[in-house]
């Protein structure tokens, strides 16, 4: 009884073991995943940047056709911030919306392993 009791620690250690080795493992691709799309949108909104900067050069531009430069200008401001504000509310709602970055596959497994063991102990 007693090599049955030490054999079942043993087991029961390995697969502690093995259940952090495995969240180990996925918390460090889920990190190396969020520090390449960080870099990636870093340089998207870099690009972005200089595009609008002389997209509303032009606007101010074609609107001073019409409208004196200062009010061509004002015009423009007002729609680039109007712009900022609805991409930074969708911006939020996406964050909120994000999963937790969380192992979901070790911790799925820690509670199928320990359901096992506790519908085991029963019998």
């Amino acid at each position: 009884m007693s090599a049955l009791v030490s054999r079942a620690s043993d087991q029961l250690a390995e697969l502690v073991r093995a259940e952090m080795r495995l969240a180990r493992a996925e918390m460090l691709e889920k990190g190396r995943s969020f520090g390449r799309g960080g870099g990636l949108l870093g340089g998207a909104g870099l690009v972005a940047y200089v595009a609008f900067m002389a997209l509303a050069a032009a606007a101010v531009a074609a609107l001073s056709l019409v409208l004196p430069v200062w009010a061509a200008a004002l015009v423009v401001a007002g729609v680039l911030a109007v712009c900022a504000g609805v991409l930074a509310v969708a911006g939020r709602r996406r964050i909120r919306a994000a999963a937790p970055p969380v192992p979901g596959q070790a911790i799925e497994g820690v509670r199928k392993d320990t359901a096992m063991i506790k519908e085991r102990s029963t019998r």
